[in-house]
């Protein structure tokens, strides 16, 4: 059987039931890739043209959103495999992701040489990689003297670097990959019902007047936040069911140096039998550590959301002062990072789930808010303005 056979088949389907099978299916995974990889490397091409045809051609066999390998691995390895082997597969494909990153349109450019044609004329070689330069070539006789200098510096292109954003949502996502948890997407543009119905949210909400959601039509919205994927993905999946939710939401917002109209938030859902508040807690502290060091304190105090109940609020000791009371803080040694709480039985029959066999938790973070903190960045604005001065820090 084929690699291109097997990720277009379930770990169920090709008899993988233990971590040692996972592990031997993403080994060949990984050979292949590599091998891939280094044959095109090999035979090289003949032209610059030719060059980035083979390169995107072989990044998108792996790395296409819609059928590329990846994806087919995500869709058929990770997410239909078994609770108990969602963690090992989750680790593998992690780690595959992360050397996937040596597939990319990029890198393959840098690393695929171009078989120039050589000229000859009266002796001498002349390398060119076009008819305009073979013309200019012939007419500068200066030139055709000698070989070219080997011993000059090439060409070098200036790398750009990972958005501060996204390398922010790439780590959280990895922590909680590593826990055994996938990741989910869902529209941007959302209908009413998943955005505020779905989810519990009455009319008289605030969140639904006009000038805190910005409405396409009267049954139309640009997604305050990602939950609404948390209903899809019931929808899709049942139960049990552990994900996060990556993603784009869009509000009402004046711009300000702690507000924009476009920002980004992460989303995390558990649905299980038994599932307690205590587990939400004993998770999002782990993850708090993980993100912010082994010295962070995780504080849970009471609030209210209308799609958990009961909500809570999560607060951190201040990474700036340790917990000693400093500006950022407000001098109380806690900075509020998310909201959490357990999944709302409404919410839950309109995912088509029984509130009454099945129980979850849930938690939403804004990750510009991560980023500042981790960064020490005092501005949200800084994150959209392109500027390089600002970006090439990163």
């Amino acid at each position: 059987m084929t690699l291109d056979e097997k990720v277009r088949k379930t770990l169920a389907e090709l008899n993988v039931a233990d971590a040692q099978g996972v592990e031997v299916l993403f080994a060949e995974v990984r050979a292949a890739m590599e091998a891939e990889r280094q044959d095109l490397i090999a035979c090289g091409a003949a032209s610059e043209a030719e060059r980035d045809q083979l390169c995107k051609a072989l990044r998108d066999r792996w790395l296409a959103r819609k059928n590329g390998l990846l994806s087919l691995l995500d869709e058929n390895w990770l997410k239909a495999a078994a609770k108990e082997l969602k963690p090992a597969v989750g680790r593998r494909f992690n780690e595959l992701r992360k050397i996937a990153t040596g597939l990319g349109f990029d890198e393959l450019v840098r690393a695929v040489p171009v078989r120039h044609q050589a000229s000859f004329s009266a002796g001498a070689v002349l390398v060119t990689s076009s008819p305009l330069e073979k013309q200019a070539s012939f007419a500068a006789d200066a030139v055709l003297a000698g070989p070219p200098d080997l011993t000059l510096p090439g060409y070098r292109r200036p790398l750009g670097s990972i958005h501060p954003v996204t390398r922010v949502m790439r780590e959280i996502e990895d922590i909680f990959l590593n826990l055994g948890f996938a990741i989910e997407t869902g529209p941007e543009v959302e209908t009413v019902y998943y955005n505020f119905d779905a989810l519990n949210i009455p009319e008289s909400h605030p969140a639904r007047d006009d000038w805190d959601t910005l409405y396409v039509d009267a049954q139309t919205v640009l997604r305050t936040h990602t939950s609404p994927v948390q209903i899809r993905a019931m929808e899709k999946h049942g139960a049990p069911l552990y994900i996060i939710i990556p993603g784009k939401c869009y509000r009402h917002d004046n711009p300000d140096s702690t507000h924009s109209p476009m920002f980004h938030q992460i989303e995390g859902l558990a649905i299980d039998t038994d599932i307690t508040f205590a587990d939400l807690k004993g998770t999002l502290d782990f993850f708090a550590k993980k993100f912010f060091g082994e010295k962070v304190r995780t504080s849970f105090h009471p609030s209210f959301f209308p799609f958990t109940e009961p909500s809570g609020e999560v607060a951190i000791s201040c990474v700036f002062c340790d917990g000693q009371g400093c500006r950022i803080c407000k001098e109380s040694g806690w900075i509020e990072v998310m909201g959490c709480g357990m999944v709302h039985p409404e919410v839950l029959r309109h995912g088509g789930l029984d509130p009454d066999r099945y129980s979850g938790w849930a938690f939403g973070l804004g990750v510009e808010r991560y980023a500042m903190m981790k960064y020490d960045i005092n501005d949200i604005q800084l994150f959209y303005q392109s500027d390089v001065r600002f970006l090439e820090q990163f």
